[in-house]
């Protein structure tokens, strides 16, 4: 095989990665509350298959960490988990959102205070406060938005995902195409 025609053929396989995170974010910006139960059911499917072969490998795979009885409580939580979260997709998805919106909001929260309070006490090192302290209002904003609305959160956040794997995969497109017509190829 000519070192041209691994190279086109690998610009396709870059392309076709690039294909489909543009679908998956176009998925998740147009349908963000299907795309979100998806990556509960996914990530569930995924905790239990790595859990059993966890839990495999220590028993059969001669897999020798050092930490067995670690590796064995991890792997049954993770079986345990994936199971709970596969017979219950949306009571799980919604602990999980709240969760991680509920942390968002936290820092976001924190990191607004902590701004407003440098800009205040940094204030003669600084021409101009005002965009510190706007910085420091709109997080805390924020934070007070994600607080109140988790699920609203849950939904920007997926649509926010979506659109940044958009933009990911224009940037894979234009890789696949260097790759693809021998022009500028990375080393």
């Amino acid at each position: 095989m000519a070192a041209s025609d691994l190279q086109k053929r690998w610009g396709l396989i870059m392309g076709l990665r690039g294909l489909l995170m543009l679908l998956a974010g176009l998925y998740a910006v147009i349908w963000p509350t299907a795309a979100l139960a998806v990556l509960v059911i996914a990530g569930g499917a995924i905790l239990l298959i790595d859990g059993v072969l966890g839990l495999w490998s220590l028993t059969f795979g001669g897999a020798k960490t050092g930490n067995f009885w670690f590796d064995v409580i991890r792997n049954i939580l993770a079986v345990i988990v994936g199971v709970l979260v596969l017979l219950s997709p949306v009571l799980s998805a919604l602990l999980t959102v709240w969760f991680f919106v509920y942390l968002v909001a936290i820092q976001a929260i924190v990191v607004g205070v902590m701004e407003i309070m440098f800009g205040i006490r940094e204030r003669k090192a600084y021409a101009h406060i005002w965009p510190i302290l706007l910085s420091g209002l709109l997080y805390v904003l924020f934070g007070i938005v994600l607080a109140f609305e988790p699920l609203m959160g849950a939904i920007f956040f997926t649509i926010f995902a979506g659109v940044m794997m958009i933009l990911f995969s224009i940037g894979l497109f234009t890789l696949a195409w260097r790759i693809y017509s021998g022009k500028g190829v990375p080393a």
